[in-house]
Formats: structure tokens, sequence, C-alpha cells
């Protein structure tokens, strides 16, 4: 089969490897719609995850099941499905725990383009079928659906690491595709001032459709001074980290009020420590937190999240501004993500 794959470190390329093989439990599904992720350009061009070679990218896609195993009891052949890009070790003793995104060990219920192949192929396996697809509802468009893979579980995981409540005054940092879910995830769950951080017109008329109240544009100086100035130097209740970088957190921890939560779910692609001020963190007595967390994955989490789809109590079609057609242009998506031009928040690719 043909993929596109990470060779190595700055290193892309079309290449053939044998189909994937399907064990008891497993599914093989082909894709009918994907999309590339920040995460794929932090691995690729950044080196996040150290080095992989010739292994294929991508781990956003809804897809159509060609085989399954004789241990699976709930999808066959011809089903459509959202594939989460978090496919957990359900049996695993992290899971019972309650943390099955690190099944197997930190970060590990993330296979695609991690430690296994990915999506961006012809044929991509899909481990304990049973707890890791959806059913795709008719009434989802695949094209809107890949958003369910990734994006709006992520950017919703924000929202419950920063564990928002009704009235919660709340800023959300980065306003890229998760950083849009975020801003949703924190509208639906009952915030009422929602700072949103960003700078491209196109992200931010979407965050205001989605529920932000104000748009802080980085542009016009430091952002925790801009939102010390907005609340009367109170501070906000809470923070969702979901761009920036390693710097970032001093800025989080500035503008949170004693006893607020920082939900991180941006993946840090570079540096090697988070820099957090000593006096504004309350000489370590402040009572701020921070959380970061990986999205949970499986079968559970893509029907609930495709359930507010189809109650229309989100549209994350929003999202989408740039659409393809056909396996071969997945290279082209992927290269745009990674350039980020102005009019950008995410590429889909229709197989």
């Amino acid at each position: 089969m043909k993929g596109f794959a990470m060779l190595g470190i700055g290193k892309l390329g079309w290449i053939e490897k044998e189909q994937p093989k399907c064990g008891p439990m497993d599914a093989i599904v082909k894709p009918i719609a994907v999309s590339p992720c920040t995460s794929d350009v932090h691995t690729v061009w950044e080196g996040a995850i150290g080095e992989r070679s010739n292994m294929i990218l991508g781990h956003e896609a809804v897809g159509e099941v060609v085989e399954v195993g004789e241990l699976v009891k709930d999808f066959k052949p011809g089903d459509r499905v959202i594939v989460p890009a978090i496919t957990p070790d359900w049996s695993a003793l992290e899971s019972q725990a309650g943390y099955s995104m690190h099944s197997g060990g930190m970060l590990a219920g993330w296979k695609f383009s991690n430690f296994k192949d990915g999506v961006f192929a012809e044929y991509f396996h899909v481990n304990d079928a049973d707890g890791n697809l959806a059913i795709l509802p008719e009434e989802i468009d695949p094209t809107a659906a890949v958003m369910l893979s990734d994006m709006v579980p992520t950017g919703f995981h924000g929202v419950e690491l920063a564990d928002i409540q009704f009235g919660d005054s709340v800023c959300v940092i980065g306003i890229g595709p998760v950083g849009l879910m975020s801003v949703a995830g924190a509208a639906l769950r009952g915030a009422s001032n929602l700072y949103a951080v960003g700078s491209r017109p196109v992200c931010v008329q979407v965050a205001k459709e989605y529920g932000a109240t104000d748009i802080i544009d980085y542009h016009d100086g430091d952002i925790a001074e801009q939102i010390m100035e907005k609340t009367h130097g109170k501070g906000v209740d809470k923070v969702i980290v979901a761009g920036g970088d390693e710097n970032t957190f001093i800025q989080a921890i500035k503008m949170l009020k004693p006893g607020g939560k920082i939900g991180n779910v941006n993946y840090l692609g570079s540096g090697d420590y988070i820099k957090i001020p000593r006096v504004e963190w309350g000489c370590g007595m402040s009572h701020k937190s921070i959380a970061g967390g990986l999205m949970p994955g499986g079968r559970l989490r893509m029907e609930k999240l495709a359930s507010l789809v189809e109650g229309k109590r989100l549209d994350p079609s929003k999202l989408i501004t740039h659409t393809f057609h056909g396996f071969e242009q997945v290279e082209k998506s992927l290269l745009l993500m990674k350039d980020k031009p102005r009019d950008l928040i995410k590429p889909v690719v229709i197989i």
C-alpha cells in the first residue's frame, strides 16, 4: 500500500509498505477523509518525539472498515467510522486507573504517527476496535466529522483540565483549531467573560461565533497585562493554554487569580523546562495549579462528541477553511499546516 511518511527529521515522502495485518480484536480501515495536525509539524520539523524513520503520518481520520478480527463484536466491513487520534489499550492498568491515554506508558495511548504508522495511508490498523471506533452518524458530514478525531476532544479536554464552572472568567491562549474548540467548550460549560488570545482575522471571527466575549491581540502588548487591565486587576478564574511555548506559562500564571486553574493541551515541541514566575505563583503558595493532559480517546468519547454535533450544540465545520480532494493532496495539506497562512484554520483531505 501507499502512504505519506516521515522519512526522518525534516524529511517527508511517499513510500510503499505492506498492508497492516488485523489482529483478533482489531480492525483495518481505509480513510474517507483525513486532516493534518500541528502535531505532525512538531513531529517532523522539530523532532519533538525524536527520530522516526519511514513512519506513515497522520492521526485524524474518518474511514470505512474493510476487515475486523474474529473477536470484534460491534463493527463489520462497510461500517463508516470515526477514528479517534488516541486509541488506548483498554485492558491496561493505566486505563483502569482512569488514564487511558497513557496506557502502556506516558502518552502511549497516542499510537498513530508516534509508535506505529498513521492514517495517511490507503489502509491503517486500529487496535481494540470495539473500544476505539465509533459509528459515523449519517447526519454528520465526514469532512466535519474529522474534527471529532482530535481538535474537538483536545480543545474540550483543556476545558476539563481547567475545571471550568458556571460564571467563571476564562482566558484561552491560542485560537488555532484546538483553542477554538476550547472557546466553544468553555462557552458550553457556562463561562461568563471569555477572553480569546489571537490575531488572525479568520480565527478571531470564528472565536466570536463560538462564544468569545473579548479578543486579546498579543501584538497590542503583554497579554497578561491586557487581561489584568480588563479585569480591573483581579485576573481570571481559569486559563486554557492551547498555543504558545514554554514561556507562555509565565503569562498564564500572572493573569490567574489565586486558587485558579490552568489547563494545558498545547503540544510543547521544544524547550527543556517550563518557566513559572516565583512571585506571581505566590512564592509557591498561591494555590494556582497547572494540569497538562493528552486528550482522552476511545469510542464513548467519540459518540458523546458526535451527539453534540447531531443535536446542533456544536458545529465543528467552522474550523475547516481549506478542502482538498484526492489522496495525493495529503502532502500539500500538511505543508499548508506547516506554513500557516493567515486564512488557514484547518485543512481536510477528502480521499
